[in-house]
């Protein structure tokens, strides 16, 4: 079985892969490179899918640091465990590639401690301040009650439309980890407690400590280049 200490060990494996497959690709489309452009276009059509339906994406982000070194326990990981983290990094991934779409600046950025960006605090984010905006909060609550991760997918792929709508960036990084823990039965518990946690420790910024995107965070051409 198992343990907690390798499952967080895999989950950390698969945050810092998702991050270096994003960041290039984030870049590059903020940049308005051609490839990175078409790629996003082809991963986004596999946001909230079944990642085995979509043939048109294997390969396209490479997955193979997974395979390499031990586990916590010092071995490999093992084809379920393989199977979980390769799903977790496409499910984060094609949600990404949703969220950036026709985006100006960054909706992948790693969150802190000054300025988490787990998914609760995201979803607390789409709600006025002081108030609980009840059909914002039932989509969050029916992510954490979903019985596999196809269905997390699904609601998250509702869930991040709002976000991309009201220009509020995610830690991708951190959601693939936590998608990998959440489809471990003794790691769903602890992912459904750091959503929450997440939800009810955000605080709105004061005006002078709102982030202000960096230069490199926008792109130089507002057309929308990938409206497909």
């Amino acid at each position: 079985m198992t343990t907690l200490t390798e499952t967080a060990t895999t989950a950390q494996r698969v945050s810092v892969l998702t991050s270096d497959l994003i960041v290039p690709l984030q870049r590059g489309y903020l940049g308005d490179q051609s490839y990175a452009v078409g790629a996003l276009a082809r991963l986004r059509r596999g946001a909230g899918k079944d990642f085995s339906q979509m043939p048109d994406l294997w390969g396209l982000a490479d997955t193979g640091a997974l395979h390499d070194g031990p586990t916590a326990g010092g071995r490999p990981l093992d084809e379920a465990e393989l199977t979980r983290a390769e799903d977790a990094v496409h499910v984060a991934l094609t949600l990404w590639a949703l969220h950036q779409q026709s985006r100006s600046t960054a909706m992948h950025r790693a969150g802190s401690r000054t300025a988490p960006r787990g998914l609760g605090g995201a979803v607390r984010q789409l709600m006025p301040a002081g108030e609980i905006a009840e059909p914002v909060r039932k989509r969050f609550v029916r992510v954490g009650t979903a019985p596999g991760l196809p269905v997390v997918a699904q609601r998250l792929r509702e869930i991040v439309v709002m976000l991309r709508g009201a220009d509020i960036p995610l830690d991708y990084a951190l959601l693939a980890g936590q998608l990998y823990g959440w489809q471990e039965p003794t790691g769903r518990e602890a992912v459904r407690r750091a959503w929450g946690r997440s939800f009810h420790s955000y605080r709105a910024p004061q005006k002078n400590e709102a982030d202000a995107p960096a230069a490199s965070d926008h792109i130089t051409d507002p057309t929308d280049k990938d409206a497909s």
